[in-house]
């Protein structure tokens, strides 16, 4: 990410949540404040955006759509954003309702971006104490947001600065008031593809040191197949495009089968490695509107042994 610039992918993830908010049904996760965190002149600039690129993309399709409202549906339908985004919230949230009930007193939401857990769900954060940690430049922008929005910080929400690719997660957490000693969820969302496969692992290792067992962590993945063009969908081909135009390409996949076997040297346990395949059945069987699971894209819930 380029220094002072709040991320394309924190903006365009929020977007992509208040408008399945808006106009789907069923919600498959219904982040209802999504809408208000994202200035309106952004939105707008975002729906034009997407809407013309149908134009370069599909001009037959973009020749039959009445208005831009039709254009844009359409260009969201064949996304892999918006399956990908919705469904790794959902299974989140639930993960940490559960993990609540089960005693975790702190959640730590790395790369939070544009994320309104704490205004959305108070009847959570009450029982909890959240860090939201990303690049400076994301929390400015946030901060500066949410300020004009007047809505009330929470004094059980700190915002922890971090750049990811050059920080030190322990030292940044422990120059917060997070407590070492209580059990802790961490959600790592849409990140580890843009990191390199040492950066990943330094960072779960670091979460493996910095909380005690019984822990989690959360994060989603894709597997190496998505970067073999011969293997991948071609949604994710284009993806993957898109992310490296936008100046934030993906850079690591990983091999599901290994995963468990790759992560318990750093003293993680996997519970859930869920597939593709897992992840349709779970959230869209049934739908008809279009939206389908991400191809290549894993979520993966491990525990600190």
């Amino acid at each position: 990410m380029q220094e002072y610039q709040i991320s394309l992918t924190a903006i365009m993830s929020a977007y992509l949540r208040a408008y399945h908010s808006r106009h789907d049904n069923p919600k498959i996760f219904d982040d209802f404040l999504a809408h208000r965190i994202i200035p309106e002149e952004r939105q707008a600039l975002i729906e034009q955006g997407l809407a013309n690129s149908l134009k370069l993309s599909d001009p037959e399709r973009a020749a039959v759509c009445p208005d831009q409202a039709t254009a844009l549906a359409w260009v969201l339908r064949a996304m892999t954003g918006p399956p990908n985004i919705l469904s790794r919230s959902r299974y989140t949230e639930d993960s940490l309702e559960e993990a609540i009930r089960q005693g975790v007193e702190q959640y730590v939401i790395l790369g939070a971006g544009l994320d309104t857990f704490a205004f959305r769900r108070p009847d959570l954060v009450k029982q909890l104490r959240v860090y939201e940690l990303d690049h400076p430049a994301t929390q400015t922008f946030k901060r500066h947001r949410l300020a004009e929005l007047k809505w009330k910080i929470t004094p059980n929400l700190n915002y922890v600065p971090i750049d990811f690719t050059q920080g030190n997660l322990t030292a940044a957490l422990t120059q917060s008031s997070y407590a070492p000693q209580a059990k802790s969820f961490f959600s790592w969302l849409g990140v580890t593809m843009y990191l390199t496969r040492d950066e990943v692992y330094t960072t779960l290792r670091a979460i493996a040191n910095i909380a005690p067992a019984g822990s989690t962590v959360i994060f989603d993945y894709l597997d190496t197949d998505a970067y073999d063009p011969g293997k991948a969908a071609s949604r994710v081909q284009g993806m993957l495009k898109l992310a490296q135009h936008a100046g934030e390409p993906m850079k690591t996949g990983f091999e599901p089968s290994t995963l468990a076997a790759d992560i318990a040297r750093l003293g993680l346990r996997i519970q859930d490695n869920l597939s593709p395949a897992d992840i349709e059945e779970r959230y869209f069987q049934g739908r008809v509107d279009g939206y389908y699971a991400c191809e290549h894209v894993h979520f993966a819930r491990a525990v600190i042994k």
